[in-house]
């Protein structure tokens, strides 16, 4: 497991209530996706398959928000599932699990996580 220790700095500053939902999507990134790389894009953490983002994660000053590429959801705020002020808030760990799985199976066909407008498509 790849760990980038600007992701544990940006762990370690976030707010208290942020910490245990940070590490949760870390841990799970890990679990599902043996090997993925950790970086920060964007001035957040994000998680890598083949070099490519498959999720992203951020923390604020009163919420988290959680980011999977691709995944096409519109919610409150930034991210694929609204504001998370609590661990409690997050999707079941096998639907995001699945999520990521699907991010890097677009990235084993298509070469990218984010899905091909119908427009865009050749």
């Amino acid at each position: 497991m790849t760990r980038d220790p600007r992701i544990d700095a940006y762990i370690a500053k976030s707010a208290d209530f942020a910490r245990p939902i940070l590490e949760h999507v870390r841990e799970l990134v890990h679990k599902t996706v043996p090997g993925a790389g950790e970086a920060i894009k964007w001035g957040m953490p994000h998680f890598t398959h083949n070099d490519k983002s498959i999720a992203g994660m951020a923390a604020f000053k009163a919420h988290c928000a959680v980011m999977v590429h691709g995944d096409g959801r519109q919610s409150e705020g930034m991210g694929s599932y609204g504001k998370i002020t609590s661990l409690d808030e997050l999707p079941d760990d096998a639907v995001m699990s699945a999520k990521f799985i699907e991010a890097c199976e677009r990235i084993d066909t298509k070469g990218t996580a984010a899905k091909r407008s119908p427009r865009l498509a050749p």
